[in-house]
């Protein structure tokens, strides 16, 4: 008996139990299928974080330049946060989808 681990939830199960005790898959089935559907969760939850961190990104260029004057006290470190929060976190996002993308393929 090993400890192998599940193809959808990764969580590590008995290489001799039936089904996952944590997402009820079964381990006799076809797992390319779940495979597939975990790639897929996987995929759709990087875009939703991009999506958001692009968001970000935005709001933060959006309160800096609105208006014209120069932003000052609170704004100008609102806008600076969320312009480097949303920068970094989308250029993360963007490399774990293309490595999610690698592992795919």
């Amino acid at each position: 008996m090993a400890l192998v681990q599940c193809p959808v939830c990764n969580k590590r199960i008995s290489s001799k139990a039936p089904q996952c005790p944590h997402c009820s898959t079964s381990s006799a089935g076809d797992n390319e299928s779940a495979l597939r559907i975990a790639q897929i969760k996987k995929s759709q939850r990087l875009m939703n974080q991009s999506f958001i961190t692009m968001t970000l990104f935005i709001g933060g260029v959006v309160v800096l330049f609105w208006g014209g004057e120069e932003p000052e006290g609170v704004r100008l470190t609102a806008g600076a946060v969320l312009l480097t929060l949303g920068f970094v976190g989308y250029l993360v996002t963007r490399v774990q989808m293309v490595i999610n993308k690698r592992k795919s393929v």
